[in-house]
């Protein structure tokens, strides 16, 4: 049955947050009441009600194929333990960010990477949650016109980011790009030094970003991954962008804020007090209201640790919420899902605060029950075998 009601509930809508329940039919939305407790219906006792969370950039896809450099297991394997993950999370919905590259200092080539594509694509049918993937795509490599048509052809590919991989630009400086080739590559700095010297070269002469923007019009959202100055953003939003992810300073979040797009900041960043490797804090970037849209980049559990965070410090729910739901959707036009309102897709998320961190006890898709821990379970499946009356 698609058809219940979750009563005795904290709802966060777009604007406020109140006890009440929520009515479901066939999968949407239909009602939601504040200060009104049904009989026979599934109790949350006050758990927190949220849409379910739309993570728009997850590298998580990566760690359980390769856990490992030199251990690799097959994608339907890795999809079905990131998904269930994703779902005890909280998260309802969620785009795997995978490299488009021709860096041959990289792991994986454009033909892999579209492969890859290929069985989440055919993987993404079985599982709990929604499936996407997000392009991080490389602008300056005459490669990415030879496979264009084969990444629109791709099912689940509702994002595309331009990823400068130029060494010594935006998130790595020059230093620390040199000893990380000397490193993987087994050779002195100063041999790694002429190597990235000639690719930064080869690499400076090459700018297809216009041929995406051309290629990707009207089909998905275009961002930009890691700009660090005004000129790259600037430059992001004349070939069409509309996000800046992960901006590294500042002043890059102003100028995007400035200039109208969304900007996308790590959980991990905000929930840890700062960047794991000295870029832009976010705590800083909301603080001076730059920031739209918050994703897990590297790790599920701190998407809702990130909101119960900013619960306890004091921050409106509806505002905190929409980080991770309404204004994500809104970003990848999306508006079916990403807020509780009525005739919205019930994607919804309960869950308890213990310890100062959010723990999930049921996850709807579609309406249907996901996910529940063994406390909520018992509660959702006997509600479940009654006939809702409204």
């Amino acid at each position: 049955m698609n058809s219940h009601i979750l009563t005795n509930c904290r709802i966060v809508t777009p604007t406020e947050n109140f006890l009440g329940s929520v009515v479901i039919d066939n999968g949407i939305i239909t009602d939601v009441i504040k200060d009104k407790k049904y009989q026979n219906a599934i109790d949350l006792k006050e758990q927190w009600l949220i849409p379910g969370i739309i993570d728009i950039h997850s590298d998580y896809l990566e760690k359980e194929i390769h856990p490992r450099p030199s251990a690799e297991f097959p994608v339907p394997f890795a999809m079905h333990f990131m998904d269930a993950r994703a779902a005890a999370c909280g998260i309802t919905t969620l785009f795997s960010a995978i490299s488009f590259s021709h860096d041959s200092m990289k792991s994986r080539n454009f033909e892999e990477a579209i492969v890859l594509s290929k069985m989440i694509d055919e993987a993404s049918s079985n599982l709990l949650i929604r499936h996407y993937i997000h392009a991080r795509l490389d602008p300056n490599t005459d490669e990415v016109l030879n496979h264009l048509q084969a990444m629109k052809n791709l099912h689940n590919l509702k994002i595309v980011v331009f990823n400068e991989n130029i060494p010594g630009q935006r998130q790595f400086p020059m230093e620390r790009v040199i000893e990380m080739r000397s490193r993987s590559l087994g050779i002195s700095k100063e041999d790694a030094l002429v190597l990235i010297t000639k690719f930064i070269e080869e690499k400076s002469k090459i700018n297809h970003r216009n041929a995406i923007q051309n290629a990707f019009a009207g089909m998905v959202p275009l961002g930009s991954h890691d700009d660090t100055n005004i000129t790259h953003v600037d430059e992001a939003l004349h070939y069409g962008a509309t996000l800046s992810e992960m901006p590294t300073t500042i002043e890059a979040a102003r100028r995007a804020k400035e200039l109208g797009m969304f900007v996308c900041m790590g959980a991990p960043n905000y929930y840890r007090g700062g960047s794991h490797c000295g870029n832009l804090s976010c705590i800083d970037t909301i603080k001076e209201n730059l920031v739209d849209i918050l994703c897990s980049d590297y790790h599920f559990p701190t998407m809702l640790g990130s909101l119960v965070k900013m619960l306890l410090e004091g921050y409106d729910p509806s505002y905190a919420v929409n980080l991770m739901t309404k204004n994500p959707a809104d970003y990848l036009n999306m508006t079916q899902i990403g807020s509780i309102e009525v005739g919205k897709t019930a994607d919804l998320v309960s869950f308890d605060v213990f310890n100062d961190y959010g723990a999930v006890t049921n996850a709807f898709v579609n309406g249907q029950l996901k996910y529940a821990t063994n406390y909520a379970s018992s509660l959702v499946e006997e509600a479940l075998q009654v006939e809702c009356q409204c």
